[in-house]
């Protein structure tokens, strides 16, 4: 059965968590929370485009993993305490302004705007941990001090520079590996508090992958509105907005519901591993994927006439194919039955680097649009098969 989360204020002000085992919908607050956080992702696929570089893939790779841990974190709280409390309300919006604050730091995050990304960030992890506190005690300190130790290697890098900086926010990634790994505990009485609501989980992370794909969608808008609006600019807009779809597609047509089936047919130590490895890890790719599409048709709308250079169409079809090893990852996590299909098009999408390359970037478009629609229409036919 699912509750709807009131945004109602109680009369008191405050609101207990949700009944153990109910299911939550998500509620219009954690909708703004992740319109809020999408704006990471416009802020990287910005910085991708203009250091379209190894040295800027490996700042977005950083920046990213960062930040989407921190979100995970707070995806899993409000999975098990819905923000119906005016405290907790506050102290989700002091979240919020955390995330804002990395977000405009994000252009210059390895240089003069570092400490300013370092403090947003340690906002976030301190509210984070202060929200879990409140409800679960004293077992937040298995994992806090190495969230709040990353902060703190941000914040001493922005103070340094060269290799001994990049080293410092590399130190954050096993960091939270290890903090995932306590906070999960050994056996199911440890990981008590670190449940999850199946239905409100895949809901959440579901509306957050629309919002992103939606991002790619608006790249595709603003870099057409300085172009004379012909038959090309439309195509190529079309082009944009289709292979977004073809996306969602791959993920909503199958994925979503089959995961939400597979958690809660799981048990509690294989449904925390699940929702660990199927909506951080393998979300990783999908989302740094959609982040390369849009920054590599940021760069090509205005020349899609012309040949690519190789990092334009390395983005393109590196997004792509890197959107589909995230989702295979995702489908591994879930017991969603592999399909080679499907890695086929990873194949067939990093393979179109030489068309763009060779001819132009609108051939590349059309070409990892017809991949991804086979794709699909082989998943449509398997499926109706196994009818």
């Amino acid at each position: 059965m699912t509750v709807e989360t009131s945004d109602a204020l109680s009369p008191t002000g405050d609101s207990s968590s949700a009944q153990p085992g109910a299911e939550l919908r998500v509620s219009s607050l954690e909708l703004f929370f992740d319109i809020v956080f999408v704006f990471t992702i416009t802020q990287l696929t910005s910085l991708l485009a203009r250091q379209l570089s190894l040295t800027g893939g490996v700042q977005v790779f950083l920046i990213f993993v960062a930040l989407f841990w921190m979100y995970g974190g707070y995806a899993w709280l409000t999975n098990q305490v819905p923000p119906a409390s005016t405290a907790r309300r506050l102290l989700l919006i002091a979240g919020m302004a955390g995330f804002f604050i990395c977000a405009m730091a994000i252009p210059r995050a390895f240089a003069d705007a570092g400490l300013a990304f370092g403090l947003g960030y340690l906002l976030v992890v301190l509210v984070h941990s202060g929200l879990y506190a409140q409800v679960h005690g004293r077992i937040v300190l298995r994992f806090v001090p190495f969230n709040v130790a990353g902060a703190a290697c941000l914040i001493v890098a922005s103070q340094i520079s060269g290799a001994a900086a990049y080293v410092l926010w590399m130190l954050p990634v096993p960091l939270q590996y290890i903090a995932s790994y306590l906070a999960g505990g050994v056996d199911e009485s440890a990981r008590a508090g670190f449940d999850i609501r199946p239905s409100h989980f895949v809901e959440r992370h579901g509306g957050l992958l629309i919002v992103v794909l939606g991002e790619s969608v608006v790249s595709v808008g603003i870099g057409v509105a300085d172009l004379t609006l012909d038959a090309t600019t439309i195509a190529t807009a079309v082009l944009g907005l289709a292979i977004a779809a073809a996306l969602w597609w791959a993920y909503f047509g199958v994925d979503e519901k089959q995961a939400e089936v597979s958690l809660r047919a799981a048990g509690l130590n294989d449904r925390v591993r699940m929702a660990l490895f199927g909506y951080f890890y393998a979300f990783v790719p999908m989302l740094l994927g959609i982040t390369s599409l849009a920054a590599g048709v940021k760069l090509t709308i205005s020349t899609i006439e012309a040949r690519l250079a190789l990092g334009p169409a390395l983005l393109l079809g590196g997004g792509i194919g890197l959107y589909l090893v995230g989702d295979a990852l995702f489908r591994r996590a879930m017991h969603i039955p592999q399909a080679t299909h499907r890695i086929a098009a990873v194949a067939v999408a990093l393979a179109t680097v030489v068309l763009g390359t060779s001819f132009t970037g609108l051939v590349q478009l059309a070409v990892l649009l017809a991949t991804l629609v086979v794709m699909l229409v082989i998943d449509s036919r398997r499926r109706d098969q196994q009818v």
